[in-house]
């Protein structure tokens, strides 16, 4: 990919390019905790966004996405939000930059990659974080990974339009290899914990599928647990999100009156629990365990907070009766997606075009396969 870049960019501006990347990610566990200031458990991944640069001597800024086969140009004075959406991506970040008070001129850039599209392993997050470290590095802006993080997690709030947490930018940023990051999503402090499952690999099967009701149900999650939480601050004033509040809290000043709210905020603290726990069994070296923990999040984020649909859910039964499958579970926000597996690596050639068939038969529909490995996070090729 490295060198297909580069080949690309010399025949694009006909000079030599700085190469970076800057990884997908995927969860492991702590999926609807983060706008709750809980834990998620993400990890960076083999599948990388990358970016070849070069400075210009003017203010014009010149962009080329592969993917798409489309330019894209604009001033460095006035850089604003485009009606090309891939771009904004990338102005974002150049926008958040000047905000800072970084003096940039202008640059060319080439983007390229192979995170999948659309399969919810936040390819815009990798997109925004290779683009703040590649112009740091060509700019010599002098900023650390942290800084980088909050102006790649803004860029996508401002020019995207999306009001993400932190832990896309997070994991593509800081990512370690063999190692997930338990990041706590209030303080921001993060642990990285060793991940190295030596018969095991992270096979994520891709539904194809994107319900309407994502960015909406999205939403109303979001005011039902604050309506939960301002319930029980009533009787406890320190109570500042679902991070302090505790089942025994919801049982009693939440079930009787609220039961649907109940429900949806149960799901959040048992599932800061499940992390927690997860976590001590990968010290452990405890993949079963760790596996357990993942199918009981699917049970609650399909029956308990409803964010789950039909063609997640028969791809977590179908696997759920194979031994080989120590765990799994949907990932990311819901409705649509992929489902996180943990597959013993003898299994995977056989797996694959099984569950292909059976889901094609139950949901008429294609799926799509990708195995990951978990990898070092936002870095220079060269």
């Amino acid at each position: 990919m490295v060198q297909t870049i580069t080949k690309a960019f010399i025949a694009k501006y006909g000079e030599q390019p700085a190469v970076f990347r800057s990884p997908g990610r995927v969860n492991i566990i702590g999926e609807h905790t983060d706008y709750n200031q809980g834990f998620v458990l993400p990890a960076a991944i083999d599948k990388n966004i990358y970016v070849a640069v070069s400075k210009r001597n003017d203010h014009t800024v010149n962009l080329h996405a592969t993917d798409f086969e489309e330019d894209f140009s604009a001033d460095i004075r006035v850089v604003g939000k485009s009606t090309v959406q891939w771009a904004n991506y990338i102005l974002g970040v150049v926008d958040q930059l000047q905000n800072a008070g970084c003096t940039l001129t202008g640059f060319n850039l080439l983007i390229d990659g192979d995170v999948p599209i659309g399969a919810g392993l936040s390819s815009s997050a990798a997109v925004e974080c290779a683009t703040a470290f590649a112009l740091n590095e060509l700019f010599d802006l002098g900023l650390d990974k942290i800084k980088m993080i909050h102006l790649a997690q803004k860029a996508e709030h401002v020019f995207a339009g999306v009001n993400c947490g932190i832990m896309d930018q997070f994991a593509s940023m800081l990512g370690k290899k063999d190692h997930v990051i338990k990041l706590d999503c209030r303080s921001l402090e993060y642990e990285y914990i060793p991940f190295k499952m030596e018969r095991y690999k992270i096979l994520l099967l891709n539904t194809n599928v994107k319900h309407n009701l994502a960015s909406s149900e999205y939403n109303i999650r979001r005011q039902q647990c604050e309506e939960g939480v301002a319930m029980i601050r009533n009787f406890h004033p320190a109570v500042d999100s679902l991070r302090d509040v505790t089942i025994d809290m919801l049982d009693k000043y939440v079930a009787a009156a609220q039961p649907l709210i109940f429900q949806r905020c149960k799901y959040v603290v048992e599932e800061n629990q499940r992390l927690i726990d997860a976590c001590e069994y990968l010290k452990e070296g405890k993949i079963k365990e760790l596996g357990k923990k993942m199918f009981e999040a699917h049970e609650g984020l399909s029956k308990s907070y409803e964010v789950s649909c039909k063609e997640l859910d028969f791809l977590v039964a179908y696997v759920k009766q194979i031994p080989a499958i120590a765990g799994a579970r949907m990932m990311g926000g819901g409705f649509g997606g992929c489902t996180i597996n943990l597959v013993e690596d003898t299994a995977i050639d056989q797996l694959i075009p099984a569950i292909s068939k059976a889901y094609h038969e139950a949901m008429n529909l294609p799926l799509t396969a990708h195995i990951a490995s978990i990898e070092n996070g936002t870095g220079k090729c060269y």
